[in-house]
């Protein structure tokens, strides 16, 4: 059996409920891990002092049970595109290079509240924008599978350090694919759950925007289910909230006769290196050793409509968070060129550009629902590209294809990004080469429990994550 960092954040809960381990062996052991890998790996930063985490650990130790919320004594880092009380936060940026709140965001204050203790951050690009987490404060993170290639983003510190087990459990966010590229670029679990399903703090516009959204990443389904419990207490002063469900209870059930279609590269839209797809669709063979229907779905909208859409959507969001830093010549001049490309669009839209780009996202929505009266989820790859080499920003092109922006070899995240259906990044195993990859499992809009009792059921066939990074050494 291995140490205290292999168990998942549910064994690790049940362990200290039971005093068969306590928070300060628990914290020791993932700070020795720490301590252990994170250097060529790069995926937790701001790390706190180890004796006032051990100080903090101790603490908790001495909590009566009746009075431990249900993370207590579990060590979290927070993806760094959160303000988190007395920890450095950048969101990757030299901006905010020496940034420490006073004061907590919602989903650190949630965490704490339910009994985690932050012991720093997890690496992510600037402000969050692409899929390949380095930054010119931190570096680069890399898959702990390949420690030359990319983690994925920009949850890719978050998906790196559960894979290389120096977290149980850890929060990421996703705009574009942010939960899922790094799951599947580092063979753990990711879920983006219904849009509005996690509040965030009521800043600014709560209306409008409806891309975005924080969610859980682990190394097991039960342990994505019992954070999104923590996380998805809807705020009353959000208009868009959806209420809470027993998320981490009735996993377990028969897959049998579950019906999945699959879309594999969109009819050829989406341009896809090779290998991707073939293990992608072993990996629904497998489904259907289940007992799961697979079938093969024609394209249901025109792929270009879906891209108009989200690009005009995205770069209008991005441009309303991020203007202010445009507008200042000082600060501008700090951004990377993919962020004023992104913000200088969004400036640059008109009212009724954008209302064309919702009159689309609005017909994909329609034509999606219908889908699922036919499906219970929809199957797509996680990513188009294996791992990429960790020092480019951002792939080129796909074979022969030249891509047109820093984030059109991502475009397969898009259909459900779009339109904020609840998605589970599962890994789907390795290519010839050693590398990791996932599989995209999207049900109708709300259905974020469904999703997971099937991710529940994929995870007991197959246990991906079980299989350790070859070049880490042992947990301890």
């Amino acid at each position: 059996m291995g140490g205290l960092t292999d168990l998942g954040a549910a064994e690790l809960l049940s362990a200290l409920a039971t005093r068969r381990t306590s928070a300060t062996e628990v914290m020791a052991a993932v700070l020795d891990r720490i301590a252990a890998v994170n250097g060529p790996v790069n995926a937790i930063v701001a790390l706190r002092d180890r004796d006032a985490l051990m100080a903090e650990a101790a603490a908790a130790d001495t909590v009566p049970q009746d009075r431990r919320g249900p993370l207590h004594g579990l060590p979290m880092a927070v993806k760094d595109l959160a303000g988190v009380r007395g920890i450095r936060s950048t969101w990757g940026s030299p901006i905010l290079a020496d940034n420490v709140p006073d004061k907590d965001d919602m989903l650190p204050r949630r965490l704490r509240a339910a009994g985690a203790i932050l012991i720093g951050k997890t690496n992510t690009p600037e402000f969050g924008l692409g899929s390949q987490s380095f930054n010119p404060i931190y570096g680069a993170t890399a898959t702990p599978f390949d420690l030359s290639r990319t983690a994925g983003g920009s949850s890719g510190g978050a998906a790196a350090a559960l894979a290389a087990r120096m977290l149980p459990l850890a929060d990421g966010s996703d705009m574009m694919g942010s939960l899922r590229n790094p799951a599947g670029f580092c063979n753990v679990y990711g879920f983006r759950p219904t849009w509005g399903r996690v509040p965030t703090d009521p800043v600014g516009d709560t209306f409008l925007h409806q891309l975005a959204t924080d969610g859980p990443m682990a190394r097991n389904v039960a342990d994505l289910a019992l954070l999104l419990q923590v996380l998805a207490e809807p705020d009353p002063r959000l208009p868009h909230g959806r209420p809470n469900q027993a998320f981490a209870t009735g996993l377990d059930t028969d897959p049998r006769g579950l019906r999945i279609g699959w879309l594999g590269d969109w009819g050829g839209a989406y341009a896809t290196e090779p290998g991707i797809l073939d293990l992608c669709q072993s990996a629904l063979a497998t489904f259907a050793d289940m007992g799961c229907t697979v079938a093969p779905v024609a394209p249901p909208y025109p792929a270009e409509k879906i891209w108009h859409a989200w690009i005009t959507l995205r770069s209008w969001a991005v441009a309303a968070k991020l203007g202010p830093w445009h507008a200042n010549p000082k600060t501008r001049a700090l951004l990377k060129p993919e962020a004023i490309w992104e913000i200088e669009r969004g400036l640059a839209l008109s009212a009724m550009e954008v209302h064309r780009a919702s009159v689309l996202r609005s017909e994909w929505n329609t034509i999606a629902a219908g889908l699922f009266d036919q499906f219970d989820v929809l199957a797509l790859p996680v990513a188009q590209v294996w791992p990429f080499a960790k020092d480019t920003p951002w792939p080129k092109s796909i074979g022969a294809t030249p891509m047109d922006t820093y984030h059109r070899w991502m475009e397969v995240v898009v259909p459900a990004s779009l339109i904020g259906l609840p998605t589970l990044a599962a890994p789907a195993g390795f290519g010839a080469d050693g590398l990791p990859m996932g599989l995209q499992l999207i049900g109708p809009r709300g259905q974020d429990h469904r999703v997971l009792q099937l991710g529940q059921s994929w995870h007991r066939a197959t246990d991906w994550p079980g299989r350790r990074p070859p070049d880490l050494p042992l947990s301890l």
